[in-house]
């Protein structure tokens, strides 16, 4: 899994039927300060999310077929929880 911050809502009026009736998300992963970290990623939203929450992000292939369904089809990313908050341990 990993921490993302929802940038933005994204609407498809022709798309695979699989993502009929899913709300989809354009996320941006980041790291545990909340700085930018690879390409953004399109995820199907299981929780609600909105624009500017900070989520976890479940990109395993695998994971996302179980949450969804025996065949979640081209569905590669999956928006499964709202981070309240981040605590990170201090290095030793």
């Amino acid at each position: 899994m990993r921490l993302a911050r929802v940038r933005g809502t994204v609407v498809a009026t022709v798309k695979h039927p699989t993502y009929q009736g899913h709300k989809l998300l354009l996320c941006q992963p980041v790291d545990p300060s909340g700085q930018p970290r690879g390409a953004q990623v399109l995820a199907v939203d299981r929780v609600q999310a909105g624009v500017g929450d900070l989520v976890l992000v479940m990109t395993e292939g695998n994971g996302v077929r179980q949450l969804l369904g025996a065949d979640a089809g081209p569905i590669r990313s999956l928006v499964v929880g709202i981070v309240d908050e981040v605590h990170q341990a201090e290095p030793a």
